[in-house]
Parts: structure tokens; sequence; C-alpha cells
């Protein structure tokens, strides 16, 4: 994916030296931007933005917060280079929410690793969920695949949510946010407790996530998230909603459909050492007990302890 990278600058003094500097790396693109032209320019939401302050005819402190003050740019990284070395100067940019202050005369490697390394950190960052900040699927198939390597036995414990659909169509993906957003943190208080050690946690996404602890022993877990879960729950729902047991949406044809309350299945495959080869053969028997689990009313888990020769 390329990383388009903003200068700005009114006189175009930077942006050769950064194409030069990354002439080699085809993941770059460098873009110089016109100070007169930063509200057309930020509508793109770039990876990186730099700020050259000795070539804009404006001050780079209301610059920073016209760019930390656009909705789409809120975290876009900033770095300003400057010749000023007061120090003051530097802490009302950096108050700011810039990542970086660059004095001048740059050292050229100095400013290639910066850049390098802030877009790295983009990157690994991006791959976690943005709504509840939970490791999203490239690290949760790093971890499975940990776990094979270490051959030991661990617990995976596949959530998600019931009725979701019907939920986030009558209430809307605000509250939807806020449920998906209320069973991360219901999942994490439990799975992280001071009980249990080398545990993990994982939002593949939408109202799906990943649990995985150490051992076989995983019922209390399982009783636990569930039992905070429908204690909680019906804070995201109207009395009328609540008082009823269901609610009501209309489908494709326009006919009223009734369906039950947002409840939470968990489907766990135990993965006894010398079980699985791979983190598909996980998946595979994953989805057969999750979909046991979500076809028995309510909030629900089933588990599957079955080994190699039962399979």
């Amino acid at each position: 994916m390329v990383q388009e990278i903003y200068i700005i600058d009114d006189d175009d003094s930077s942006i050769f030296i950064f194409r030069e500097l990354f002439k080699n790396d085809k993941d770059y693109k460098f873009i110089s931007v016109k100070t007169e032209d930063i509200d057309i320019a930020l509508k793109n939401i770039p990876s990186l933005i730099v700020i050259n302050e000795d070539a804009i005819d404006r001050d780079v402190v209301d610059l920073c917060r016209k760019i930390r003050k656009d909705e789409d740019n809120t975290i876009t990284p900033v770095i300003v280079v400057s010749s000023k070395s007061d120090k003051g100067h530097r802490m009302r940019i950096l108050q700011e929410s810039v990542e970086y202050f660059i004095k001048k005369p740059v050292d050229e490697q100095y400013l290639y690793y910066t850049v390098k390394n802030l877009n790295r950190l983009l990157s690994s960052n991006r791959r976690m969920s943005p709504l509840t900040g939970l490791p999203g699927n490239v690290q949760i198939h790093a971890e499975l695949k940990k776990r094979l390597s270490k051959r030991e036995t661990f617990s995976v414990l596949y959530l998600d949510l019931d009725n979701f659909k019907a939920y986030n169509d009558v209430y809307g993906f605000l509250k939807g946010d806020e449920i998906i957003e209320f069973t991360a943190q219901t999942i994490l208080d439990s799975i992280h407790s001071s009980e249990l050690n080398d545990t993990f946690v994982g939002h593949i996404g939408g109202d799906d996530f990943v649990a995985i602890i150490p051992g076989s022993d995983c019922d209390k877990k399982c009783q636990e998230i569930l039992a905070h879960f429908d204690s909680q729950v019906g804070k995201f729902f109207t009395e009328e909603d609540l008082e009823k047991g269901y609610i009501e949406v209309a489908n494709r044809r326009g006919i009223i459909e009734q369906f039950p309350l947002t409840s939470l299945s968990i489907g766990v495959v135990v993965a006894d050492e010398g079980r699985f080869h791979n983190i598909l053969e996980i998946g595979e028997v994953g989805a057969q007990v999750k979909h046991a689990a979500k076809s028995v009313m309510g909030s629900s888990y089933a588990i599957d302890k079955r080994r190699n020769e039962e399979i």
C-alpha cells in the first residue's frame, strides 16, 4: 500500500529532498502542499504530514491546530521541521499534539528513519480495531501460530452477538458500536483477570471476538463472561423492548418480524497438544462449535473437546 505523505511548504524547497531520500522506497509518495491549499489537501487524509516551518507564510501553531481539529486528520501524525531553537516555541507546537519537532540543520538519515519508523508504527496500529483497540486478524493469526508452535494445550473462545443485525436496524449503528464496546470490555475484564496468565483477546471484526487462554478448563470463564453480559446488556434497550423481551424489525417486504434481545454465544475449541497442525483447522472446528452455541436461545456456550481420533 502506497503511503501518501504531504510536505507542507510554500516554496517547494523540501519536496525534492524527500523524493531523493526515498527514491528506492516505492511505497512512499510525497506530495507538495501549499498552505493556501491545506483545506483541500486534508480531505484526502494523508498517511503523514511534514511541515517545513521556515518555508510557510503562516503561523505554524495555528496550522498544526487546524490540522488536529480537522475531523478526518485528528490522528494523522505531524512532523514539524524548523530552524527555530526557542524551547517555548517548540513546546507550543508539541502542545498541539504534534508527534515530532526536528530542528535544522537536519541529518538526512535521521529524517529518513523518523519517517520510516513513524509509518511502521502507524501501520501496526492500523491492525488494531479502531473501535475497541483490540488486536485484529493479523495479530490473532500470529498468536494462534505461536501457541501451536509451543505445543501446549490452550483453549480458543470464539464469541459473537446474537441478533446483532436486528439490534442495529432498530437502534442504529452508534448504539451498535456501544454494545460492541461493552462486549469487548466484558471479555477483557474476565479473560485478563489475575487468576490467569498468558491470555489474549482479539477483535475479528464487527461483533466477532476471539479469546485465548492456557489449558482446557474454560467452563468457568465462559459462565463468568455470559453472566456479566446478561446482567448489563439490558441498559442498551428501551424499557418497552425489555418488557416485551424482543424487538420488532420490518423485513425487505415490509413485514414486521420479532427478534429476541441481543445475547452472546461462545464456541470453544480446546487445542490439546498435537491435535491441530495449523490455524485453519482450529478455525473450522471453531465455526462448528460456535454454530452449536448459537442454536440455543439466549446467551450460551459450547465446548469442543474432541481429540484427533474422535473427529
